[in-house]
């Protein structure tokens, strides 16, 4: 049996249980213990590994866990979620500012970019109003998922498609294909969670404070740096748009507004030792899990001899929902898509491999590393976490909701 699927297999279970004896594990060590597996036991090669970490997603990481502290640690980013949330009155009202307002967001900045400032944001909230962190991060996750499926830059197989599946006008098409459907799953977010969790909402009327700024200066520079953010991917759209998408890269959008921090502030030293090195390791790890097991062959050849129809939308959002659990979504994209252009898909096709591949991450943690983000974030931050339980309890009906709403309006509409 091959070595990549067992501890593939392991990676799952132990992210259900998190627990061997009396020591609680994090998601990072658990990849990361079975990246050092793979390595020991030769299934890839250390200089194959080194080469399998996609430098791109790690510095746009990087990049923007150090906005993400900088706006924290001044203050900044409290002051403004105060003034976008002060209008929410009930809980029913901020969930719903949530979802809506994350999801639509992630449409633009990337749902990574989201669960990064995203998860600092609800962990405030929910310490401020008396909630339980679990439903405003399981919120801020499904929203920043749901809502990225309507953009070719909302997410990274997404761009993928985008630039490999020659869509012709990609912004519009994406918002022609998937920007209602994606709306409607995002109002059924709400409808689950609420009623899945009925004592976690109800009428009360919620006091709001505003948090004071902690550090003037370096909040001057948060705000450049998230305006710069907003500037980067505008002049990215545009650059989309006339066709010259690769001028500007998403790593080149992160470096570019986190510099105003690392060269304007005395306070970068313990900026960097605070962001979140954990997801970071996190990635790197998972990069090279995922390599050793595509380099067994398993999910080709599996799909090679059910004879899967890739030119059928059903086929494609569940094989899609499915395989993103076990090689990820971009890995998926990158396998399946070429698959379905050789076999004469067209625009619809593809939009049901974005919707199917993104919405992936709904279903359980692992099918979105902007969960992982969030959950680690928040573990890393004050101990509130998500388990593996607790995240399919809401994720597998809400799923399975999404690919009935994505295929019916891909067919029909």
């Amino acid at each position: 049996m091959d070595i990549p699927l067992v501890v593939l297999s392991a990676v799952f279970l132990l992210i259900m249980v998190r627990q061997i004896g009396p020591v609680r594990l994090q998601i990072w060590q658990i990849m990361l213990g079975v990246a050092i597996v793979i390595l020991a036991t030769g299934s890839i090669s250390p200089s194959d590994a080194v080469k399998a970490i996609d430098l791109d997603v790690m510095l746009f990481l990087f990049g923007m866990f150090v906005v993400g502290q900088a706006l924290e640690e001044s203050g900044y980013l409290a002051h403004v979620s105060y003034r976008i949330f002060r209008r929410a009155r009930t809980r029913d009202t901020l969930v719903l500012v949530i979802v809506f307002g994350a999801g639509l967001t992630s449409a633009i900045l990337m749902n990574d970019t989201l669960a990064i400032i995203g998860t600092p944001v609800v962990l405030l909230l929910a310490r401020k109003h008396g909630m339980r962190p679990a439903i405003l991060l399981l919120s801020l996750a499904f929203a920043v998922t749901i809502g990225s499926v309507a953009s070719p830059i909302g997410n990274p197989q997404n761009l993928l498609i985008a630039v490999h599946g020659g869509i012709p006008q990609p912004f519009l098409t994406f918002l022609r294909w998937l920007f209602l459907p994606t709306l409607i799953n995002l109002g059924i977010t709400f409808v689950v969670l609420k009623r899945l969790y009925p004592d976690d909402f109800h009428t009360a009327a919620l006091a709001h404070s505003q948090e004071p700024i902690r550090n003037h200066d370096l909040a001057v520079l948060s705000r450049i740096s998230l305006f710069s953010v907003l500037i980067l991917i505008a002049f990215k759209i545009v650059a989309g748009v006339v066709g010259k998408g690769d001028v500007l890269l998403l790593p080149h959008i992160a470096l570019g507004a986190a510099l105003p921090i690392l060269v304007g502030s005395p306070r970068r030293w313990g900026i960097l030792r605070r962001i979140d090195w954990q997801t970071l390791t996190f990635f790197a790890a998972m990069f090279v899990v995922m390599e050793s097991v595509w380099r067994t062959g398993f999910f080709q050849e599996v799909l090679t001899e059910m004879q899967v129809n890739v030119l059928s939308t059903g086929t494609i959002l569940a094989v899609s929902v499915l395989l993103s659990q076990l090689i990820s979504n971009v890995p998926l994209v990158a396998l399946f898509q070429p698959l379905m252009l050789h076999a004469g898909a067209g625009t619809p096709e593809l939009m049901a491999l974005a919707a199917g591949s993104t919405i992936a991450g709904n279903l359980f943690i692992l099918g979105a590393a902007s969960n992982v983000i969030i959950i680690q974030n928040a573990e890393t931050r004050t101990g509130a976490t998500l388990g593996f339980l607790e995240f399919a309890r809401a994720g597998v009906p809400l799923t399975i909701l999404n690919v009935i709403v994505y295929w019916v309006c891909l067919r029909f509409l």
